[in-house]
């Protein structure tokens, strides 16, 4: 499979961005990184990479986060 090149700044900072609003909603909801882990069958470093802007998720892992949440997938990604 062909690797993918490095993403550009806009897509890295938006990762960022949208990492920042998952764990901002997460500690809302008085969630812990493991508890959301597990709730979406994932280990715990794999979710907190998603959290730091790390890593790249697919659609459904974001919206099996936003369901474990209890927070529309939009809350999640929005842009500000």
């Amino acid at each position: 499979m062909p690797r993918l090149p490095p993403p550009t700044e806009r897509v890295a900072a938006r990762r960022r961005a949208i990492g920042e609003q998952i764990r901002a909603a997460r500690l809302y909801a008085n969630l812990t990184q493991e508890a959301i882990a597990l709730r979406i069958d994932m280990t715990l470093s794999s979710y907190n990479r998603i959290e730091q802007g790390h890593a790249s998720p697919l659609l459904d892992t974001l919206i099996r986060i936003a369901d474990a949440i209890g927070v529309p997938l939009a809350e999640l990604v929005r842009e500000e």
